[in-house]
Formats: C-alpha cells, sequence, structure tokens
C-alpha cells in the first residue's frame, strides 16, 4: 500500500482514530437516541410548540389553552394526550379541572434554545 508523503503529520491516523473513537463515544445509545428523535417529532408540530410556550412558567386548563389557540377543547385535549406520553406535560387534578404544565425545565430549556438558535443570523 503507498503511504501518503503529502503535508499531512505522520501522526494522522491516530489521530483520526482519537477523533473517531471521541465521536463515537459522545453518540448516545440506541434507546435514547429514538426517545431524542421522537420528542423533537412531537416538538415539530407548531401547535405543541404553542402549548409549551403557554405553559412555559404557568399552568392551564384546556379550556384556556383552547381559547387563546382558538382550538376546540377536544382539539387540544388530543395535543396534551400526546405531549403527556411523551413526558413533555403534566397535571394535576383539582376537583372536576385539569390543570396543565410543562413537565420540566428541560422543555422550556430545549424551546428556548431553538428559539434563539432560529433567530441568529
Amino acid at each position: 500500500m503507498k503511504r501518503n508523503t503529502g503535508a499531512h503529520s505522520t501522526n494522522e491516523p491516530d489521530t483520526h482514530r482519537r477523533s473517531v473513537s471521541a465521536a463515537r463515544r459522545a453518540i448516545h445509545d440506541t434507546d435514547t437516541l429514538i426517545g431524542m428523535s421522537e420528542t423533537f417529532k412531537v416538538l415539530g408540530d407548531i401547535t405543541r410548540l404553542k402549548i409549551c410556550l403557554a405553559l412555559s412558567g404557568r399552568e392551564f386548563c384546556v379550556s384556556d389553552i383552547a381559547v387563546f389557540l382558538r382550538l376546540t377543547d377536544s382539539a387540544v385535549s388530543h395535543q396534551l394526550r400526546i405531549m403527556k406520553t411523551m413526558r413533555l406535560v403534566k397535571y394535576r387534578k383539582a376537583g372536576k379541572m385539569t390543570y396543565y404544565t410543562l413537565d420540566d425545565e428541560h422543555i422550556e430549556d430545549l424551546i428556548r434554545l431553538s428559539a434563539r438558535h432560529v433567530s441568529e443570523q
């Protein structure tokens, strides 16, 4: 096999091996990757993003969300069911009312970071 005699360092193959090895370690296990992908799919819907933004730091019932998004209660409930399954939102019951909030600050962080990324020029 012919050796590359260009301007590259003789240590380049070792450097590439280290880089490849580091990149391999940076990639999560398959189950984690699937979960991440599913989370991004759910957040890829504009209506669900609006719900997340509305719930950032506050809680609302289905009817309140429906009013300000101009959707039916049924449509909002459907979206919240999907979001609850993916642990994007959580709820609490107060009598017959159910109030929703974001599941945790990580969801807010994801949305805030993506908005910042999109707004950068």
